[in-house]
């Protein structure tokens, strides 16, 4: 009998655990009733602010908790596993890559539901007390490839990649490899300097190792000096730099007007208008991931991310702040994938 109560209790256990794992999406870590989102610096006064208006709209909901991580540490936290022990949701200010999708997958994170939550411009910015220069994707390739084309790299001077440049040192502030907006620079605007040349170009097809490292590596000579997650880090350094340019999202430009100003690339000013419309070189689509396997664990998780879209409409209160909303058709596709949950199958990531 003492045996059968035994068996009887060691089963009442189990069953009890279980169902602590599965309130928390599947894994083993215990309960908690906050919402978890880590990821993109650019993508987080956003979230902030859509996380201050979930609140709001319903007192007995616990604030969600955000974690500022850049992009790539976002998605490292993201695609470790599922459980409360890991976050809900990840910003990032680019896709996700095959790879760290590949990484979810593996560790059990399989149901990834990705929503496009706004547009942002990825801006070269300077001191407005500094020399007004205007740039091409190319002259910034050649000033800080670690090597332009393949060769040595001995530019000092911006006037040593272009004639039509002022002769200022090149010295440029920007976001560390962990950031969503460092590979953004590397596909919108170096690699776009990079295939200004013919040969490179073709280097694609024929050895792509070569070329990613041609076209995007970054010198290490302190002419490129990253300044860690802070863009507003940014912004204040250039105001004590004048003749120094910075590299982050659009919306802490606009947002420091009185500071700084963006450079015209490739003849194109980084401007709402032309960031919506895709003619800067730095336009760029923002996103959230969410766990599917958290939304009925963790309470709250698609009602915040319905929030987070409605501030991201045209004269929403995200788009007061910076953000441009995303376009009518990427718009009504990100509803329903949030109305919807529905799984990304990451067939066309790279």
């Amino acid at each position: 009998m003492m045996k059968k109560i035994s068996l009887i209790a060691i089963s009442a256990l189990a069953l009890s655990a279980c169902n602590d794992q599965a309130s928390t999406g599947g894994a083993a870590g215990g309960s908690r009733q906050e919402i978890r989102i880590v990821g993109s610096s650019t993508v987080f006064p956003f979230a902030k602010a859509a996380a201050e208006a979930f609140a709001k709209a319903d007192p007995t909901r616990k604030s969600p908790v955000l974690e500022s991580t850049g992009t790539g540490g976002g998605m490292e936290q993201f695609c470790k596993g599922i459980g409360a022990e890991t976050p809900d949701i990840t910003n990032a200010s680019r896709r996700i890559k095959k790879s760290e999708f590949e990484d979810c997958q593996k560790n059990g994170v399989k149901d990834i539901v990705e929503i496009q939550v706004g547009i942002d411009g990825l801006a070269l910015a300077q001191s407005n007390k500094g020399e007004k220069f205007a740039l091409s994707t190319a002259d910034v390739y050649k000033a800080l490839a670690a090597k332009p084309f393949g060769k040595p790299q001995t530019a000092k001077l911006w006037s040593d990649v272009n004639p039509a440049l002022p002769k200022l040192p090149i010295s440029v502030f920007g976001p560390p490899t962990t950031s969503g907006t460092r590979d953004s620079f590397h596909e919108l605007i170096m690699e776009a300097g990079c295939k200004s040349d013919a040969a490179t170009k073709a280097l694609k097809e024929t050895d792509e190792d070569k070329y990613k490292a041609i076209c995007t590596e970054i010198r290490t000579d302190g002419a490129f000096k990253e300044q860690g997650e802070n863009d507003n880090l940014i912004v204040q350094k250039l105001d004590a730099n004048p003749n120094m340019v910075g590299i982050f999202g659009y919306s802490y430009m606009e947002e420091n007007a009185s500071k700084v100003h963006g450079i015209t690339m490739d003849g194109v000013s980084p401007t709402i208008a032309t960031i919506s419309d895709g003619s800067y070189p730095g336009a760029r689509k923002m996103f959230i991931y969410v766990k599917k396997a958290h939304i009925d664990k963790i309470p709250g998780v698609k009602d915040f991310v319905l929030e987070f879209l409605k501030g991201g409409v045209v004269g929403g209160y995200l788009t007061k702040l910076g953000m441009i909303a995303s376009t009518e058709d990427d718009y009504k596709k990100a509803m329903d994938t949030a109305n919807g949950l529905n799984a990304m199958d990451g067939s066309d990531l790279k």
